[in-house]
Protein backbone atom coordinates (compact mmCIF):
# COMPACT_ATOMS: atom_id res chain seq x y z
CA UNK A 1 0.00 0.00 0.00
CA UNK A 2 1.17 3.50 -0.83
CA UNK A 3 0.16 6.23 1.58
CA UNK A 4 -0.33 9.78 0.33
CA UNK A 5 -0.54 12.73 2.72
CA UNK A 6 -1.62 16.13 1.48
CA UNK A 7 -1.39 17.64 4.95
CA UNK A 8 -4.03 19.76 6.63
CA UNK A 9 -3.47 23.10 4.93
CA UNK A 10 -6.57 25.16 4.24
CA UNK A 11 -5.63 25.28 0.55
CA UNK A 12 -6.23 22.54 -2.00
CA UNK A 13 -3.46 20.39 -3.45
CA UNK A 14 -5.55 19.01 -6.29
CA UNK A 15 -2.59 18.82 -8.73
CA UNK A 16 -0.94 16.08 -6.70
CA UNK A 17 -3.99 13.91 -6.09
CA UNK A 18 -5.07 14.18 -9.75
CA UNK A 19 -1.60 13.02 -10.87
CA UNK A 20 -1.63 10.10 -8.43
CA UNK A 21 -5.10 9.09 -9.62
CA UNK A 22 -3.90 9.24 -13.25
CA UNK A 23 -0.80 7.14 -12.47
CA UNK A 24 -2.93 4.55 -10.66
CA UNK A 25 -5.48 4.47 -13.51
CA UNK A 26 -2.66 3.99 -16.05
CA UNK A 27 -1.13 1.20 -13.92
CA UNK A 28 2.12 3.11 -13.28
CA UNK A 29 1.20 2.74 -9.59
CA UNK A 30 0.32 -0.92 -9.06
CA UNK A 31 -0.29 -0.98 -5.30
CA UNK A 32 -3.40 0.18 -3.46
CA UNK A 33 -3.32 3.89 -2.64
CA UNK A 34 -4.71 5.56 0.48
CA UNK A 35 -4.87 9.38 0.30
CA UNK A 36 -5.27 11.68 3.30
CA UNK A 37 -6.82 14.65 1.48
CA UNK A 38 -7.02 17.32 4.19
CA UNK A 39 -8.82 20.31 2.67
CA UNK A 40 -8.53 19.01 -0.89
CA UNK A 41 -11.89 17.85 -2.24
CA UNK A 42 -11.59 14.80 -4.49
CA UNK A 43 -13.42 11.58 -5.39
CA UNK A 44 -11.91 8.63 -7.23
CA UNK A 45 -12.68 5.09 -8.33
CA UNK A 46 -8.96 4.26 -8.42
CA UNK A 47 -7.68 5.40 -5.03
CA UNK A 48 -9.17 5.49 -1.53
CA UNK A 49 -9.60 9.08 -0.35
CA UNK A 50 -10.07 10.11 3.29
CA UNK A 51 -10.56 13.79 4.14
CA UNK A 52 -9.08 13.85 7.64
CA UNK A 53 -7.91 11.12 10.01
CA UNK A 54 -6.82 10.79 13.60
CA UNK A 55 -3.11 10.74 14.42
CA UNK A 56 -3.45 7.06 15.33
CA UNK A 57 -4.94 6.25 11.92
CA UNK A 58 -2.33 8.41 10.17
CA UNK A 59 0.49 6.61 12.02
CA UNK A 60 -1.02 3.20 11.19
CA UNK A 61 -1.06 3.97 7.46
CA UNK A 62 2.39 5.51 7.59
CA UNK A 63 3.94 2.58 9.44
CA UNK A 64 2.36 0.03 7.09
CA UNK A 65 2.96 1.68 3.73
CA UNK A 66 5.66 0.60 1.31
CA UNK A 67 6.41 4.29 0.74
CA UNK A 68 4.95 7.74 1.27
CA UNK A 69 4.05 10.39 -1.28
CA UNK A 70 3.59 13.72 0.43
CA UNK A 71 3.52 17.48 0.21
CA UNK A 72 6.60 19.33 1.47
CA UNK A 73 5.46 19.56 5.08
CA UNK A 74 8.38 19.20 7.46
CA UNK A 75 6.28 17.44 10.12
CA UNK A 76 5.11 14.72 7.75
CA UNK A 77 8.58 14.23 6.28
CA UNK A 78 10.28 14.01 9.69
CA UNK A 79 7.66 11.58 11.00
CA UNK A 80 8.11 9.32 7.97
CA UNK A 81 11.90 9.48 8.34
CA UNK A 82 11.50 8.48 11.99
CA UNK A 83 9.74 5.32 10.74
CA UNK A 84 12.51 4.77 8.13
CA UNK A 85 10.05 5.15 5.26
CA UNK A 86 10.95 5.91 1.68
CA UNK A 87 9.49 9.26 0.72
CA UNK A 88 8.60 11.07 -2.48
CA UNK A 89 7.77 14.71 -1.79
CA UNK A 90 6.03 17.22 -4.05
CA UNK A 91 5.87 20.87 -2.96
CA UNK A 92 2.82 23.04 -2.69
CA UNK A 93 3.69 26.06 -4.81
CA UNK A 94 2.78 29.73 -4.52
CA UNK A 95 2.15 30.11 -8.28
CA UNK A 96 -0.79 27.66 -7.98
CA UNK A 97 -2.11 29.38 -4.84
CA UNK A 98 -1.30 26.26 -2.81
CA UNK A 99 0.80 28.15 -0.28
CA UNK A 100 1.89 31.68 0.57
CA UNK A 101 5.50 31.08 -0.54
CA UNK A 102 7.76 28.34 -1.94
CA UNK A 103 9.40 27.18 1.30
CA UNK A 104 8.24 23.59 0.62
CA UNK A 105 10.27 23.57 -2.59
CA UNK A 106 13.35 24.70 -0.66
CA UNK A 107 12.77 22.13 2.09
CA UNK A 108 12.34 19.30 -0.41
CA UNK A 109 15.49 20.34 -2.29
CA UNK A 110 17.50 20.30 0.98
CA UNK A 111 16.23 16.84 2.03
CA UNK A 112 16.80 15.54 -1.52
CA UNK A 113 20.36 16.86 -1.73
CA UNK A 114 21.14 15.04 1.51
CA UNK A 115 19.58 11.85 0.03
CA UNK A 116 16.84 11.49 2.65
CA UNK A 117 13.99 11.64 0.11
CA UNK A 118 13.21 11.70 -3.59
CA UNK A 119 12.04 15.21 -4.30
CA UNK A 120 9.95 16.59 -7.13
CA UNK A 121 9.86 20.18 -8.32
CA UNK A 122 6.52 19.64 -10.09
CA UNK A 123 3.92 16.87 -10.17
CA UNK A 124 5.21 15.82 -13.60
CA UNK A 125 8.37 14.54 -11.84
CA UNK A 126 6.30 12.06 -9.83
CA UNK A 127 6.20 9.22 -12.36
CA UNK A 128 10.00 9.22 -12.70
CA UNK A 129 10.45 9.06 -8.92
CA UNK A 130 7.88 6.28 -8.55
CA UNK A 131 9.93 4.26 -11.01
CA UNK A 132 13.07 4.94 -8.91
CA UNK A 133 11.61 4.34 -5.45
CA UNK A 134 12.17 0.55 -5.27
CA UNK A 135 15.94 1.00 -5.71
CA UNK A 136 16.19 4.20 -3.64
CA UNK A 137 18.34 3.81 -0.51
CA UNK A 138 17.61 6.82 1.70
CA UNK A 139 20.14 8.10 4.15
CA UNK A 140 19.20 7.24 7.74
CA UNK A 141 17.90 10.35 9.45
CA UNK A 142 19.36 11.31 12.81
CA UNK A 143 17.48 13.97 14.69
CA UNK A 144 19.36 17.08 15.73
CA UNK A 145 16.81 17.73 18.48
CA UNK A 146 19.36 17.66 21.34
CA UNK A 147 21.48 20.38 19.73
CA UNK A 148 18.36 22.40 18.94
CA UNK A 149 17.22 22.21 22.58
CA UNK A 150 20.68 23.24 23.80
CA UNK A 151 20.64 26.22 21.43
CA UNK A 152 17.21 27.33 22.65
CA UNK A 153 18.27 27.00 26.30
CA UNK A 154 21.40 29.04 25.62
CA UNK A 155 19.36 31.74 23.87
CA UNK A 156 16.90 31.89 26.75
CA UNK A 157 19.67 32.05 29.32
CA UNK A 158 21.41 34.84 27.38
CA UNK A 159 18.23 36.95 27.50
Amino acid sequence: MIFVSLGTQDKSFIRLVEKIDELKKNNIIKEDVIVQLGSTKYKSENIKCIDFMSMEEFDKYLQNCSYLITHGGVGTILTALKYNKKIIAVPRLKKYNEHVNDHQLELIEAFSLDNYILGCKEVDDLEENIKKISKFKPKVYKSNQDNFIKLIKRLIEDE
